[in-house]
Formats: structure tokens, C-alpha cells, sequence
């Protein structure tokens, strides 16, 4: 196995240019900050990106604890790639990494300045510095369910490729950690419970919310809501509606990963005469 190192200061852009870089090198598999990527997929391991201190973030990815090491060193055993690439603030960091992992040394080492422009890495440390902004090499649906209630964002990259001159796609992920906050942060139940009726009373058909609840988890929430409905309105399509427009709007707002609104027609009610022409 070949392991190729990307090293360069935190914040520099490592992770943001790193499916490009392992696309263009035919490198099937990632280590970057507790994670191991084969494709656009996690494979294994924990993002050091939920760790709530830096420290636990550094411990995180370095392997540091057993119990991950081993998880992932079963997943490339699993894998067996002939190449891999490791991120890293700096070569010892890489060869932290890669003694704990099992990994043969380091067999070619890139520099972020090899493959980013000095006013690239510019900004990407300003973002850093300004807005805590950290990137995951991997789609959104794949890690949303354990970044629930973090702020996360999609990011898609078009680029052309070979003399063909072939669209090709990758997609990442936006992140801002506990640790890059100033403080803390949370959202009340009471808040989501509030966006959720406000979907549900605008809809056509809805009555009146007469209860809401949330269920917090560790991967996600999941929300429970009555609503009284005007006889005559179809039932079913309606709750559709309502489960989605919920679903959508809080993830928006809050960076939540919603697992299933649960919605119930509680009590039919008789419109008037005007309402019932507005169905």
C-alpha cells in the first residue's frame, strides 16, 4: 500500500482540495480528521469535527482512542487499497496518524502550497478565522444524520476534466464545529415545536395545530404533531404535505437532521360555506 501525506497548516484548505487531489491521483481512499472516505462515502471512524474542545478534536484525529483506531484499521483491511491519501498540520501529525492505524510510512508527501495558490489558502484561512468554517470531503446526505444541530451546508464543485473536456461534479460539506463558537449554543424545543405549527397552520386544509412534541436523539429529532382538518379536504394528501414542509423547513432553519415527522388528524371540523369553497 501506498501512503500519500497532504500537509499544511490548519485552516489552509487540505480538506476542501482533497477528493480533487485523491480523483486525480487514483487514490481510492481518505483519512482526514477521525474519518476514513472511500469514495464519497464514510467508510468508518468519527469526525473530529463533533469533539466539543480542541483538544478532544486532536485526540480525535490522531486515533488516539482504541476503540476508533480499531474501527478503521478493520474498514481498510476490509477495503485493502493499494494507495491512500492522510491529511495532517504536519508530517509527524501524518505519521501519528498512520503508526496508529497500522499504515506503512509515508511514501510521498504534498504540500498544500503544491496545490493551492497562495491567495487560495488566503482565504481559506480567513474563513476559518472569521466564520469557523470547516469542510468535510464527503455529500451532505451522508454525514447529516451526525451533525444533527449543527450549522452544515452543502458545497458543490464543477470542473472540467481531460481532453474531453468532462463535467465532472464533487460535492462536500460545509461544517462550523462546537469548538469555533464563542460560547454555546442551543435550540430550544419550543422554537422547533413553533416552526413546525407555523408550517402546518399555512397549509390549505389545516384547521388548527392541537398538539406538538419532539423526541430529541443523538442522530436527529423526531416530531410528533395533531392538527384538526376541514371535512371534505383529503386527508392523507394533506398530512403528506404538512410531514414535508416541516421536514424541509426545519432543516433549513435550525441544521437539523429530522428522522420523521409523525402527523395525526385529530378531530374533522364542519368549514362554513365560504371555507369549504376555498378547499
Amino acid at each position: 500500500m501506498k501512503v500519500y501525506g497532504l500537509v499544511g497548516p490548519s485552516g489552509t484548505g487540505k480538506s476542501y482540495r482533497a477528493l480533487g487531489l485523491a480523483n486525480e491521483r487514483g487514490i481510492p481512499v481518505i483519512i482526514d480528521d477521525g474519518l476514513l472516505i472511500r469514495g464519497a462515502k464514510v467508510a468508518a471512524g468519527v469526525s473530529a469535527k463533533k469533539e466539543a474542545t480542541k483538544l478532544a478534536a486532536i485526540r480525535r484525529a490522531l486515533f488516539m482512542d482504541k476503540e476508533h483506531a480499531e474501527s478503521v484499521r478493520e474498514a481498510i483491511r476490509m477495503a485493502n487499497p493499494d494507495s491512500i491519501l492522510v491529511l495532517g498540520t504536519s508530517l509527524s501529525m501524518i505519521e501519528r496518524v498512520a503508526l496508529n492505524l497500522g499504515l506503512p510510512p509515508v511514501d510521498t508527501l504534498i504540500r498544500i502550497e503544491d496545490i493551492a495558490t497562495e491567495r487560495e489558502i488566503r482565504m481559506a484561512q480567513r474563513q476559518r478565522r472569521e466564520d469557523g468554517k470547516h469542510v468535510i470531503p464527503v455529500p451532505t446526505f451522508e454525514i447529516r444524520k451526525d451533525f444533527s444541530g449543527y450549522f452544515i451546508d452543502p458545497l458543490k464543485i464543477f470542473r472540467y476534466r481531460g481532453k474531453e473536456k468532462r463535467l465532472e461534479t464533487l460535492e462536500k460539506t460545509v461544517v462550523r464545529p462546537t469548538y469555533s463558537y464563542m460560547g454555546r449554543y442551543y435550540i430550544a424545543d419550543s422554537a422547533i415545536e413553533s416552526i413546525a405549527a407555523y408550517n402546518a397552520q399555512s397549509l390549505e386544509g389545516i384547521c388548527r395545530v392541537l398538539d406538538t412534541s419532539i423526541v430529541s436523539r443523538a442522530d436527529g429529532i423526531l416530531i410528533y404533531i395533531g392538527v384538526s382538518v376541514y371535512y371534505g379536504c383529503k386527508i392523507h394528501e394533506v398530512l403528506e404535505k404538512m410531514q414535508e414542509m416541516i421536514s424541509n423547513d426545519i432543516a433549513r432553519v435550525t441544521g437539523l437532521n429530522v428522522l420523521q415527522v409523525n402527523a395525526a388528524a385529530k378531530r374533522l371540523v364542519m368549514a362554513s360555506r365560504e371555507e369549504i369553497g376555498g378547499l
